[in-house]
């Protein structure tokens, strides 16, 4: 992995993509064929409007992240705003959505699930990206690396500036990814009305 490389990080991200879309269908299935225990009840409806309110953030916050990252990710190393306290904000955010999406089915353990299978593509794939990164960047990288956490925001660390340039084209495509993740929510009520009337067998329920 070296600066002869520049689609190595494409690659990364195509492999990323398609991991997690095949372990979300596999627990879309195990959605349909479950329901949160107890059903319809309070707790089932708060976690669904949690998990809205978590998607929403995620949408934003990848957004804001790609104001700073969007096209420079190959160019030089980004470290102010959202960078300067995680190396990986954007995942970060996307494991809030993750969550968010699971919690549509109402069931903690889907949810819990959703987190799970993104924290573990996101790791995997950041460790790709970390090692190409050194190997273009060098010292200036390790050196950004060392300081700054690689998911958990550490907030005493904040820098920022006074004016920022700009990628149309990359905020509007962060975002319309972002926006899907809200497809969690009338995918999973249509599964909902699918067990209701019997189009899809309940065969076991999970919290």
């Amino acid at each position: 992995m070296t600066m002869a490389d520049p689609h190595h990080l494409r690659r990364v991200q195509l492999i990323r993509k398609g991991a997690l879309a095949l372990a979300i269908v596999a627990v879309v299935v195990l959605a349909a064929i479950s329901q949160s225990l107890g059903g319809e009840t309070p707790l089932h409806e708060r976690l669904e409007t949690f998990g809205v309110a978590l998607i929403a953030l995620c949408v934003v916050g990848r957004a804001w992240c790609s104001l700073y990252i969007g096209g420079r990710k190959k160019a030089e190393i980004v470290n102010l705003g959202p960078y300067s306290i995680s190396r990986n904000p954007l995942y970060v955010f996307s494991f809030m959505g993750a969550f968010g999406m699971g919690a549509q089915t109402g069931s903690v353990t889907i949810a819990v699930l959703f987190l799970l299978i993104a924290v573990g593509v996101f790791y995997l794939t950041v460790r790709q990206e970390e090692a190409w990164l050194e190997a273009t960047f060098g010292e200036p990288y390790r050196a950004y690396k060392a300081r700054t956490p690689r998911f958990w925001p550490d907030f005493s660390k904040w820098r920022d500036t006074d004016t920022l340039e700009v990628k149309p084209v990359f905020f509007l495509t962060t975002l319309r990814d972002g926006l899907a993740f809200f497809l969690a929510v009338p995918l999973f009520e249509a599964l909902e009305k699918a067990q209701e009337v019997g189009w899809v067998h309940i065969l076991f329920s999970l919290p």
